[in-house]
């Protein structure tokens, strides 16, 4: 476990939408993350924060403008400094030959590198991605690349790109229709619990990429629980079973950073 931070320069960044910016770096430890997992990045002067790793080669993360330590991360550019640690936690397992992907908003980030090892390795993949508008659509054209037009569908709130209704909704109306040997989520924790239930109901084994605060990032400080899992050591990505033992938690409540909880 590496638990000091390395420091490292940016090397390039990118204006995905509006509001997402991905920062890309060279670091070998980063570039050997597997799809879910997630690095602490330390902002000098501002703050330490989780990841998701969006790209291994270079390494890079991709964040949108939500609060004080992502707001200095998104402002940094080519050649500032870093400091990261990791990666850490537990990432997707590939299994089965028919797949869907379900990524919401910024959680799509955490999917990329996930489509690029399914598409890599031959599983028939199909993917959903969703966001509020158009404009906040993140890595379509990537994404459309490795898996063809035809199995990329899309979804906004406002109906500006796609169909008009959630990521979640578009999930169930497909797969009511088809059979998948596997559904691999990341997104908003209330449309990831929807897809959760339509996997249970469906018989379909399911792997989510969570988010929780975290201080430490390897299971020291606890601020990341959920039911009796860490979210860092246990997760990032849960299967059905690990879902179904935190499902009174899972897609209702979370911690502050006081350790209070608070609805979802």
């Amino acid at each position: 476990m590496i638990n000091k931070s390395r420091i490292v320069r940016i090397i390039k960044t990118k204006q995905e939408t509006p509001t997402i910016k991905s920062l890309f770096f060279q670091d070998e430890e980063a570039s050997k993350s597997k799809p879910g997992q997630f690095l602490m990045i330390w902002i000098p002067g501002i703050d330490e924060i989780p990841m998701s790793v969006s790209s291994t080669n270079p390494p890079g993360v991709t964040v949108k403008r939500v609060g004080k330590g992502t707001e200095s991360l998104s402002n940094l550019e080519k050649n500032d400094e870093i400091g990261i640690k990791g990666p850490y936690g537990n990432g997707f397992t590939i299994t089965g030959q028919k797949v869907l992907v379900v990524g919401g908003g910024v959680g799509v980030a955490a999917l990329l590198p996930l489509i690029k090892l399914l598409t890599k390795e031959n599983k028939e993949t199909t993917v959903i991605i969703g966001a509020k508008t158009k404009q906040e659509l993140l890595f379509k054209r990537e994404i459309e690349k490795l898996v063809g037009k035809d199995q990329l569908m899309i979804c906004t709130d406002d109906g500006s790109a796609g169909l008009k209704m959630m990521a979640s909704d578009l999930a169930t109306h497909i797969v009511e229709k088809n059979s998948y040997d596997q559904i691999y989520t990341c997104g908003p924790e209330k449309m990831m619990y929807k897809i959760f239930e339509l996997a249970q109901k469906k018989g379909t084994p399911l792997q989510a990429a969570l988010e929780r605060y975290m201080k430490c990032g390897f299971g020291l400080c606890g601020s990341c629980g959920i039911g009796h899992l860490l979210v860092c050591k246990d997760g990032p990505v849960l299967d059905s079973q690990s879902l179904e033992k935190v499902k009174e938690e899972f897609g209702k409540l979370r911690r502050e950073p006081s350790g209070e909880f608070q609805k979802i």
